[in-house]
């Protein structure tokens, strides 16, 4: 299990270059940092934790869900933003929702914070280089390569991709590799 100090520092990472990646799309750079500081609160619940918050507070939990309910913590997160911190902006509590799987319809923001989590400096991948370059200069195309990259992966390594990360690869016009 990861302990405190590998999530803060991963989350002071994951703002960094919400904000940066925000910056090179003219998106709002203190809403992708509030985004990225608060993105993975509840990122350490057990399973059955993060089941139990969820249920007590009406999120939606689908067959996926039950079986991997550590994607819950996205959704989660985004209540606890709410709960306990009044971030009240729809903006960034859907970048913080939507964050882990992604989504069929995603903003400019939620893009910025997915890709952010997922090319952070920490992150140890041989495309996360590239795969970051091309974010600093086409959002979507770094959707399609980093969703794509994301679902080879789990394909090795024998696990189911979440429906809304289908759904967003479809979205993107389909998972592809990294583009130079």
């Amino acid at each position: 299990m990861l302990n405190q100090d590998h999530r803060y520092a991963h989350v002071v990472r994951v703002a960094w270059c919400a904000e940066n990646l925000a910056h090179f799309h003219q998106v709002s750079t203190a809403k992708a940092r509030v985004a990225g500081m608060l993105h993975d609160l509840a990122r350490l619940y057990s399973d059955a934790r993060l089941i139990d918050e969820c249920r007590a507070r009406g999120i939606a939990i689908g067959e996926f869900e039950r079986r991997h309910p550590i994607v819950l913590h996205a959704p989660l997160s985004a209540a606890l933003a709410r709960e306990h911190f009044d971030v009240e902006d729809p903006d960034v509590l859907s970048a913080i929702a939507k964050h882990t799987v992604g989504g069929a319809s995603m903003s400019p923001l939620d893009c910025v914070l997915y890709l952010a989590d997922g090319l952070e400096p920490g992150r140890d991948f041989p495309e996360r280089s590239a795969l970051w370059n091309l974010a600093t200069r086409d959002l979507e195309a770094a959707m399609r390569g980093t969703i794509g990259q994301s679902l080879r992966y789990l394909e090795r390594k024998g696990f189911e991709p979440a429906p809304a990360t289908i759904a967003a690869a479809a979205a993107f016009g389909g998972a592809q590799g990294v583009a130079q």
